[in-house]
């Protein structure tokens, strides 16, 4: 007994713990209070097979004790309590095996961090964030005349010395520094444990003080009625976590009101998954898919907390980006891991095999209960993927050992289905023809914006189903997933299109070839009038009733991908697209036959730029000159005109 030095790699500890952890130091109370719950399991166990533990206090509990006037914080549990050799070896070493590696780790990543508190069984030595002085009084249970007392400042050595104590466990004593007068708050200390330990197994207890009047039968207040105050016990810990339970004894309210608590979200979920997991790992989680989503979906500091890590019921984090991917970030509830080994920090935590584990079991659940309600409520879906369609493609671009189950869930609109009522790839696969190889698609802003596309024209004309991708996220999946079910991925508005087949394709071929010959003269006169502005001018396959349109070269970016890059500030080469021409439309028979007549007529290269801000402006593409384009269009309203009179 008497005084004694800490060790020196536990002042090291010690110092890490005091001056680099103050920014969240209210963590010292949900470790103390997960030691005291850690202490009544071992108790409970004990009891087994030793019934007078429980003889002198039968009822297990944690209680919280705040005295202003002292301004000492208590935290006591009726758990198995230490020997005097146990309190030295505990506490005056702290925790033999990990400590060293936690020394190790903060070194290493050269920083601290809350998270590294209590995951090296440092978590006692949290108490020194807040205290001048910690004292624990301890008496193991079964060992009614052998109480020990521990105290230290915290400055390099404690003292071990024999004592008094009723009952048995352990009450830490904390001596609140100045600047720690929060913590004998009711209001402080009910916020922290309902943030780290509102599902911890046992009652967490404190008496509270009231003021009570005197009332009337009516429970209005008796005028002149004395004031009194009144002390009663209070749990401030709810002690209900529900995951934990089996499903058949929660009713839909339960969850329902679960949900809201973990989500703050007022309306009721889309879909409960509770689950549990055994064997390689062990782990329950409930998770909520949300019906609607909320504003800070695509805002990064806060989208990755929709779930709470927990362990043994212990809330650890919500910054839980390494259980699920971003994609699934519109997810929310909680993952409770029994063996989880929080003995890293968060980053290298990310790493650990079992994480990865926890992650692939929680992935591999979300998307099959995503494609069940693909097939089983199709409407309901449907809503759904309207909230969070665009997040979940996400995935199918960063996701490659998911790709297959996420494409499977995408829903797209397309040419030839009702607003709203979207197909999946796989449903248009099956209703493509026997002889068509790709799967046609074209971006842009709107459903009516691309159903007003001179793209869409020969794909009408040949009753051709095309996918109308409407959402910036389009671009990047397609580029990811360049095939489904062995079925090419092809844009429209790009390369080479040719929809015709059997005996008429060889006839076609070579009426096109005759027309590009004929046509050539002109081609040549509209590039050369354009320069730079085009790659190159031909002859589309891709219109019937168009004059014109702008395509791209089968691997270049796509017009819609351009206009967000460029909103995004980013440096882009001018693109040069290929101006599309339709021989068969009468302005291109106008501009042939005045070609034909005059080569040299300046008209021509007026209207070949018309011709290039009209195919621009049907592409989504402002026009260079809007005041030349405007004038241009006047002249010719006025040519016109003047043929009228």
């Amino acid at each position: 007994m008497g005084k004694r030095k800490f060790k020196a790699e536990v002042q090291q500890v010690l110092d890490i713990v005091v001056h680099s952890l103050y920014s969240h130091r209210e963590i010292f109370l949900r470790e103390l209070i997960s030691n005291a719950s850690d202490a009544i399991d071992r108790a409970r166990f004990e009891s087994l097979s030793n019934k007078d533990i429980l003889e002198d206090d039968p009822e297990w509990k944690i209680k919280l004790a705040a005295d202003k006037d002292a301004k000492t914080l208590t935290i006591s549990d009726n758990g198995l309590g230490m020997a005097a050799d146990q309190i030295d070896e505990c506490i005056g070493t702290i925790a033999n095996s990990g400590t060293r590696r936690f020394l190790e780790e903060m070194k290493k990543q050269n920083k601290s961090g809350p998270e590294l508190i209590g995951q090296f069984g440092v978590g006692f030595y949290s108490a020194f964030m807040v205290a001048d002085k910690v004292t624990v009084l301890t008496r193991q249970a079964g060992a009614p005349d052998q109480a020990t007392r521990w105290e230290s400042d915290g400055s390099g050595t404690y003292t071990v010395e024999s004592a008094t104590k009723e009952t048995r466990g352990t009450a830490i004593t904390i001596h609140l520094k100045d600047d720690a007068d929060e913590f004998l708050e009711e209001w402080r200390i009910r916020k922290i444990v309902k943030q780290y330990s509102d599902f911890v197994e046992y009652p967490i207890v404190m008496d509270i003080e009231r003021e009570e009047v005197e009332r009337d039968e009516d429970g209005k207040e008796i005028e002149g009625a004395e004031r009194k105050k009144t002390v009663k016990e209070e749990t401030l810990n709810s002690c209900k976590a529900i995951w934990t339970r089996p499903k058949s004894e929660i009713k839909e309210d339960e969850y329902k009101e679960f949900y809201r608590h973990v989500s703050h979200d007022f309306q009721d979920p889309y879909e409960t998954i509770h689950w549990s997991v055994e064997g390689t790992t062990e782990f329950r989680a409930l998770l909520y898919l949300p019906k609607k989503s909320t504003f800070d979906m695509f805002m990064p500091e806060t989208r990755k907390r929709g779930i709470h890590l927990y362990i043994k019921r212990v809330f650890i984090t919500d910054d839980c980006e390494f259980l699920m991917p971003q994609y699934l970030r519109f997810m929310k509830g909680v993952v409770d891991s029994s063996d989880l080994p929080l003995n890293v920090s968060r980053e290298v935590l990310q790493d650990n095999r079992m994480t990865r584990l926890i992650q692939s079991n929680l992935v591999k659940k979300v998307l099959d209960t995503l494609g069940d309600k693909k097939e089983k409520d199709r409407d309901g879906y449907t809503e759904f993927f309207k909230e969070f369609g665009a997040v979940l493609k996400e995935g199918a671009h960063s996701d490659f050992a998911n790709r297959e189950k996420i494409s499977d869930l995408l829903l797209y609109e397309t040419s030839k289905t009702e607003a709203g009522k979207p197909i999946s790839l796989a449903e248009y696969v099956e209703r493509m023809p026997e002889d068509q190889d790709h799967i046609y698609y074209i971006v842009g802003d709107s459903r009516q914006a691309l159903e007003n596309s001179p793209h869409l024209e020969t794909f009408r004309s040949h009753d051709t189903e095309v996918l109308l991708m409407t959402e910036p996220i389009d671009e990047w999946v397609v580029q990811s997933m360049p095939a489904y079910k062995e079925k090419t991925l092809k844009p429209i508005d790009r390369g080479d299109i040719d929809l015709d087949t059997g005996g008429d394709a060889e006839e076609k071929a070579e009426e096109r070839k005759k027309a590009e010959e004929e046509l050539k003269p002109l081609t040549d006169a509209i590039k050369e009038a354009l320069g730079d502005k085009v790659k190159e001018v031909r002859l589309s396959n891709r219109l019937t009733e168009s004059a014109c349109c702008l395509a791209g070269d089968e691997h270049a970016m796509g017009i819609h991908m351009e206009r967000i890059m460029k909103a995004m500030h980013e440096d882009m080469p001018p693109s040069r697209r290929i101006l599309e021409l339709n021989p068969a439309h009468a302005v291109i028979k106008t501009l042939e036959a005045l070609h034909a007549k005059d080569a040299e007529n300046a008209k021509i290269a007026e209207y070949a730029e018309l011709l290039y801000d009209q195919a621009a402006l049907t592409a989504g593409i402002p026009v260079d000159d809007p005041l030349q384009f405007a004038r241009r269009v006047s002249n010719l309203m006025n040519a016109e005109a003047r043929t009228l009179v």
